[in-house]
């Protein structure tokens, strides 16, 4: 199938949708992507509920109003660089959920010590 230069395709936010706009857009296409929660209000929930045909109108119909506010495409080197930042701040939640549990623990024992890691 071939599409026109520049036609619009438009997706809803996901874990591969910056690869698959990028690609597109390296194709000459109108890659865009939109937030799934600008997209929920337009989704028709009735009978089907959410399904791929509920969820491809919703996004048409999304992606067909003036207003909308598209996501900017990430280049590689900005998703490599948040993808640093999310696991530097799951390491820091790890940790402080640890420190947490063996404060609680020690606890019961009657061992009671500050909040603070560095004690």
């Amino acid at each position: 199938m071939q599409l026109p230069a520049m036609c619009l395709l438009a997706m809803e936010s996901c874990s591969g949708a910056h690869y698959w706009a990028r690609k597109l857009l390296e194709l000459g296409l109108d890659a865009r992507i939109i937030a799934a929660h600008l997209v929920t209000p337009y989704r028709q929930q009735g009978k089907g509920g959410k399904n791929d045909a509920n969820d491809a109108s919703a996004i048409c119909e999304a992606a067909s109003r003036p207003s909308m506010r598209f996501v900017a495409v990430k280049t590689v080197d900005q998703q490599s660089m948040l993808s640093v930042h999310r696991l530097r701040e799951g390491y820091k939640a790890d940790r402080t959920a640890c420190i947490n549990r063996i404060r609680a623990l020690l606890t019961e024992f009657g061992l009671v010590f500050p909040q603070s890691p560095r004690y």
